[in-house]
């Protein structure tokens, strides 16, 4: 049988010390002279006594390390249970949200999806929109680590290619996920900080910058304001795509990089393919604004840049609104937010890596239909691909694809419009934030959508954060199975 007390000591340490991440809006709240602050204390209180209280019950079951089933659990409890506790200042506070809002507010923001069921985000105080940037940073860097120490070892849509030039941890998963963390963490807060200066160079607020330098780079994209990017001059867009761009590139790299080799950086294929992509989109769309325009300006350059970058990289930012451009930029923008960025970084979506493991195999396959008798291996990054990985990389395209489709279908059955339906669909499970259409495209949010429809893209959400294939796993029967 399988024992939970290991599984319910982690979860009930990560939500004791969730609790205190919740001290820094408490804060925002007392320097901005507002009482909302007592918000932030009882739910930080209630969050703090809960976990330590559930660690306390499992700490007789702890063990050296998780087993591969405790593992699956742990990856996908944790990405359910935290939004609960990161939903209650949203509910007890100036918000005043529904349960529903709330809970699908805190899911988009640890997935970093940056969707938004809030209005008026100007007039919100401090301590709330801070803690949205404080849940989308959380969920930033706990995502690189889930793609860097859990999913290699769950052997996930492919990505245990990265373990043997990654870090090893079969067998160790916590002890060595600790090591990783702390390399990673320290990278992470440096690029936050670096981030923040930058924006305060542009003439950002202060607080402005703080909070955007949390959601660019963590690839979240929860503005401070309704209009987004738009309240912003040409330098913070500049800087906002300079940042995007480093925080969907992969991080063990960093990690590398300051250990003194800058060539697995240079040379990594996924490195590579995101720059053509995000460059032959910008001049795609770049043309076609300057063909729409007539005349060759900045300004067109810079908003194709901008948001180029941010939908590729499932920031969600929007400097304008594109949905006004015509169709091919609009169709173009949907099928970039499938893309995705580099693996083991905060950008999300599909990822670059899968779609170049599958051309190296539909390569290979017509090169085998092509000479029968030879014996044509699909290669990444010059070394073979093992049919695990690619059985593995095959199988999230067609879940992604299935899961897709079925979102989409479902949210048609509450009362969306084809447009807002797939779009939502694709936006949550790739975890890019707007989608298209006047309601929850770059202009809009999601708080006029039914309370069904929240539901079920919340739950799309989590699915598209985790892969998709490790929540799978967990609801087959074999899982339960001894």
């Amino acid at each position: 049988m399988l024992d939970f007390r290991p599984v319910g000591y982690v979860i009930g340490l990560i939500v004791a010390t969730f609790g205190l991440t919740m001290l820094g809006p408490l804060f925002a709240d007392v320097l901005a002279g507002n009482d909302h602050w007592f918000i932030f204390f009882e739910a930080g209180v209630i969050t703090t006594l809960t976990g330590g209280l559930v660690a306390l019950a499992c700490a007789n079951g702890v063990s050296a390390g998780l087993s591969l089933r405790q593992t699956f659990l742990l990856t996908s409890l944790v990405w359910l249970i935290l939004p609960v506790f990161a939903a209650l200042p949203f509910m007890l506070g100036a918000s005043q949200s529904s349960f529903t809002n709330a809970f699908f507010e805190s899911m988009s923001a640890l997935t970093t999806t940056g969707s938004t069921t809030f209005e008026n985000l100007d007039q919100l105080p401090e301590g709330v929109r801070l803690w949205r940037g404080v849940l989308q940073w959380l969920g930033g860097v706990g995502i690189i680590v889930v793609a860097m120490v859990f999913l290699p070892e769950l052997r996930v849509g492919g990505m245990q290619i990265f373990r043997a030039e990654a870090f090893d941890t079969m067998g160790k998963i916590l002890p060595r996920a600790g090591q990783i963390a702390s390399s990673i963490s320290v990278i992470y807060v440096a690029m936050t900080v670096a981030c923040g200066l930058a924006y305060s160079a542009t003439g950002m607020l202060p607080f402005d910058a703080l909070v955007h330098a949390l959601t660019t780079v963590s690839t979240g994209g929860m503005a401070n304001y309704d209009i987004s990017f738009q309240a912003f001059g040409a330098g913070a867009h500049y800087v906002a795509v300079i940042f995007m761009v480093l925080a969907a590139l992969p991080f063990v790299r960093y990690v590398q990089l300051l250990a003194g080799t800058a060539q697995p950086l240079w040379r990594d294929t996924q490195v590579h393919g995101f720059f053509i992509a995000i460059g032959a989109c910008v001049l795609l769309i770049t043309a076609w604004l300057w063909g729409r325009e007539g005349v060759m300006t900045e300004v067109a350059f810079r908003e194709a840049l901008f948001n180029v970058t941010s939908i590729i990289s499932g920031t969600g930012y929007a400097s304008a609104d594109y949905m006004t451009w015509g169709t091919f930029p609009v169709v173009m923008f949907f099928f970039i937010g499938l893309i995705g960025g580099c693996a083991g970084s905060t950008a999300c979506s599909v990822k670059i890596f899968r779609y170049q493991l599958l051309f190296a195999s539909i390569k290979s396959q017509l090169r085998q239909i092509h000479s029968p008798h030879g014996v044509f291996a699909p290669r990444y990054q010059g070394r073979p691909i093992g049919d695990d990985v690619l059985n593995s990389v095959m199988a999230f395209f067609v879940a992604f694809v299935l899961l897709l489709g079925g979102t989409a279908v479902l949210l048609g059955l509450t009362g969306l419009d084809f447009i807002t339906s797939i779009s939502g669909a694709a936006t949550a499970i790739g975890n890019i934030g707007p989608g298209l259409g006047p309601e929850i495209g770059p202009a809009g949010n999601f708080v006029n959508i039914n309370d069904t429809a929240k539901w079920i893209l919340t739950m799309a959400m989590f699915l598209g954060r985790l892969e998709i294939m490790v929540v799978l796993t967990i609801l087959s029967i074999k899982f339960w199975r001894v």
